[in-house]
This record gives C-alpha cells, sequence and structure tokens, in this order.
C-alpha cells in the first residue's frame, strides 16, 4: 500500500495539468494510468506500415498563455510546424471553403440563392430555443440549415439536434453576418479565416501524443506509474485499487476517468443508474496511407468536412500536410485520416467501415485512381464526443458534487463532461485549476474553466 496527498487517475492533458501543477507547489502526488503510456486520447500511434496516426483530428491551439508556454518548453522552437487553416466542405460535387455560409457564391445559383434568402429570413433568438436544431433554424434559415448544418451535425455528434442542447456553442460554431454572406455572395471572394484555430500548430515528428509524452518527460518518474488501471475506489477508506492488486490511498482525488465509468468504480456515491444518462458517440478513425503525393485539389487543404451521406466519416484531414514526418517516406508518401461517429441511433458496422472510407474517399475524389494504398488502419474509440445533450448541466453538476463531497473530482473532456471545454488546453487548464482548488481549499471561483466556460472562450487567458 502506498500513499499520496493527491492521486491523479489518467495521464492525458488533464492529469497532467494537475500534476505539473501539484509539483510546482512542491506536493505530494502519484499519478496511475491504465494505458502504458501518456496521452490518453491525445496519443498517437504508428502502424505496421510505418505511418504516424493521432485518435481523430488534433491540432494545438489556445485559450491560455500557460498552455502555449508548456507547449515551446516541450517540443522546443524546431519541434513545432505552423499552418494556416484551410478548411473546406465537400457537397453536391463542390469544395466550399467553411465557414460555409461566407463562401455560398462556390454553390450552383439555386442553392446559393436559397441558402442566402435562407439567412436573410431566420428569425434569429429573440426567442430561446429549446434545442439544437431550433437554434440551427433560427441561426441559419431554411437552406443553410437543410444543406450543411442538420445533416453535418448528425453525422458529427450521431444523435439528432433536437436531442441536444445549444448552449455549448461559444466559438465552436461561426455564426453568420448577414452583411457578410451577402458581401461574399456580390464579389465572389472566398473568406476563410475564422476562429480561434484559424493558426495552428503541429508537432514535427511523431503526432499529437509526442506533445504529452514530452510533458509526462517534465515531470518525476517515479510518481508516475503506467499499466496501472485502477478497478475499485472505496471513497470511504479513500482507497484506490488497481488491476493488479496494488491499494493506494489518498486525501484527495483527481480522476480524468469517464464520468460514467467512474460511477462504477465508486459505488455509494451516486445511483449506479445515472451512468447511462450521460450520452457519448463512438468515433472510428480510418488512416489510409498512400504511395505518392496528394491530388492538387488537396495540397493547401487541412481537414475538410462531409455532410452527404455516400460517406460514413464526417471529418477528413490531410494528415501528412500536418507534417511530413507522418509518413515513412516524406515526399514519396501521403495519407488521409477520417473520422466516423457512431451511437444507438446511429450505428456503424466496424467489419466494414474500413472499406467503406476507401470507396467513399474515391468517389469524393479525395483517392485518385490508381493510387497504390499502403496502410488501411482502424481505430475504434469507444468513447469519441461528450454529447451535450438536453438537460445536460442538471444531470452532470450535481454528479460533480457529489463526487466533489467525498474528496473526488471529475475533470477533463469526459470526466467533467463538458465539449465547449474539451480540447487539449482546455483539459490542461482544468487539470491545474483543480489540483490549485485543492491546495488552497477554494471553490468553485479557482476554476473558471469548468464553472465559467464562455468566459474563458471569450478571452485570452494570462
Amino acid at each position: 500500500m502506498s500513499h499520496a496527498k493527491v492521486v491523479i487517475l489518467g495521464a492525458g492533458p488533464t492529469g497532467l495539468g494537475a500534476a505539473e501543477a501539484l509539483e510546482a507547489a512542491g506536493a505530494d502526488w502519484l499519478l496511475l494510468e491504465a494505458a502504458d503510456h501518456p496521452g490518453g486520447l491525445a496519443s498517437s500511434f504508428v502502424d505496421e506500415a510505418g505511418f504516424t496516426w493521432d485518435l481523430g483530428g488534433h491540432v494545438q491551439f489556445s485559450h491560455y498563455e500557460a498552455f502555449d508556454r508548456l507547449m515551446d518548453r516541450a517540443l522546443g522552437e524546431d519541434g513545432w510546424l505552423t499552418h494556416e487553416r484551410e478548411s473546406w466542405v465537400r457537397m453536391r460535387d463542390r469544395w466550399v471553403p467553411y465557414p460555409f455560409q461566407y463562401n455560398l457564391h462556390r454553390l450552383d445559383p439555386e442553392d446559393r440563392d436559397r441558402c442566402l434568402r435562407g439567412l436573410e429570413a431566420a428569425p434569429g433568438s429573440a426567442a430561446e430555443p429549446e434545442n439544437f436544431g431550433e437554434w440551427i433554424d433560427a441561426t441559419f434559415g431554411e437552406g443553410v440549415a437543410e444543406l450543411f448544418m442538420r445533416p453535418y451535425n448528425f453525422k458529427v455528434w450521431a444523435f439528432p439536434p433536437e436531442e441536444m442542447d445549444h448552449h455549448w456553442i461559444g466559438d465552436r460554431v461561426a455564426v453568420p453576418d448577414l452583411e457578410k454572406a451577402r458581401e461574399a455572395v456580390r464579389t465572389g471572394e472566398d473568406r476563410k479565416s475564422w476562429g480561434p484555430n484559424a493558426t495552428f500548430r503541429f508537432p514535427r515528428r511523431g503526432g499529437t501524443g509526442a506533445v504529452w509524452e514530452a510533458v509526462s518527460g517534465l515531470l518525476p518518474t517515479e510518481r508516475q506509474h503506467y499499466g496501472r488501471e485502477a478497478v475499485h475506489i472505496d471513497v470511504g477508506k479513500k482507497e484506490v485499487r488497481t488491476r493488479d492488486g496494488e491499494v493506494v490511498t489518498f486525501d484527495h482525488l483527481i480522476s480524468t476517468v469517464p464520468l460514467n465509468r467512474l460511477i462504477g468504480l465508486c459505488p455509494g456515491v451516486v445511483a449506479s443508474e445515472k451512468g447511462a444518462e450521460l450520452k457519448f458517440s463512438s468515433t472510428h478513425v480510418v488512416g489510409i496511407g498512400m504511395k505518392g503525393r496528394p491530388p492538387a485539389h488537396l495540397e493547401g487543404k487541412c481537414w475538410m468536412y462531409f455532410p452527404e451521406g455516400n460517406s460514413p466519416y464526417y471529418r477528413v484531414t490531410v494528415f501528412s500536410h500536418y507534417s511530413p514526418e507522418n509518413v515513412p517516406e516524406p515526399g514519396r508518401q501521403w495519407s488521409l485520416m477520417t473520422e466516423t461517429a457512431e451511437s444507438g441511433v446511429k450505428p456503424v458496422d466496424a467489419g466494414r467501415v474500413t472499406g467503406d472510407t476507401v470507396a467513399a474517399l474515391r468517389e469524393d475524389g479525395l483517392i485518385p485512381e490508381g493510387t497504390e494504398i499502403l496502410s488501411r488502419t482502424h481505430r475504434f474509440l469507444p468513447q469519441g464526443y461528450p454529447t451535450p445533450f438536453l438537460g445536460r448541466d442538471a444531470v452532470v453538476d450535481p454528479l460533480l458534487r457529489a463526487f466533489e463531497a467525498r474528496e473526488v473530482y471529475s475533470r477533463g473532456r469526459f470526466g467533467a463532461w463538458k465539449y465547449e471545454v474539451a480540447n487539449q488546453d482546455h483539459s490542461h487548464a482544468m487539470g491545474r485549476e483543480c489540483a490549485r482548488r485543492i491546495l488552497t481549499g477554494g471553490g468553485e471561483e479557482c476554476e473558471p474553466t469548468l464553472h465559467r466556460p464562455v468566459w474563458v472562450n471569450s478571452r485570452r487567458n494570462p
């Protein structure tokens, strides 16, 4: 049996953020991670053919100065490549720059005029929408909603918009400016720069996982224990039992385990059936490594959205564009990474998803005829996105408070179940802030990322 003032479950961005803050304060801490490496959902891997892949589309941009300083320290100046974002929508056999509503001139005249009329007639948000679907209709109008927003959001969330809340949106969705939309139609000029990730960076080598490997390396190795999966937590005795029989006691526990699983690990804290109320989608990541170079029309593109039903994926990333080192022979090979969402209302045949993906990539013109495929890789993430379902906060917030009453803090992408603060920078900040709360004995005011997401997303946080 061992003991630490603060035990951390999980070595993803949240857990490592907490460890960083605790170490800086000279506190006693111990980290347990089920996998044999750090990173969590921000990990990377190399397939049998030598291609590097992330677990989904990750890029580095930030709302926090502390996060940016850590990124600089982790990989150094030479460890990063910086990109100007080019994201596109593929529909009706056309490429439309994102944000979609500012590039309607790329559509055929009938669709263009329909979308513009819809924007002009959109009622706006004078009345509070009941759900995400109502918010889409009120904000974008009929044309944009039916052509892009509704079909795309069902593909990415794997739930109907009517089953989702809309308060998570913040800076995640480009809210239309009617005059900008009209001007773009009038001038025919593309508008591509929008949002906090208009410029982003990516590791030169090793994918996104290299970042968190490096951050882990900045912390004492003797405090980090990998291959240690927590299988039971006794909140009364303040004990964590691991799969190999080790018992670790704590004064405070920071858990980045998905909240629905944490409920099962900690019997007696909340009713076990509460976990079933937490909706989420799974993700199929399919990577295709190829010989040669990308076709000319993909050369500048970063990622692309696919709202139409011919393809299983909702997003495709030109992953070799992020870094030439993501392929084993730079300049002679290239790669595409796709993401497909699954839920109970949107099932996916795991045995067919790779073949269906390749067929759709060819149909969508992303894999030219005659291209030699060198690698086909499929990874399934049982929990990919925490769904901002209707009534989410009324379900999640009491659960978090119930655990906090037992000195257990559930934080991170799935620990806190708040998609609007679930990027790597948010997750890292959530870990740091939670550690500060424990060290100072403060309350919710110590954790603005968790409790004031709109505020932290609207500013540069020093």
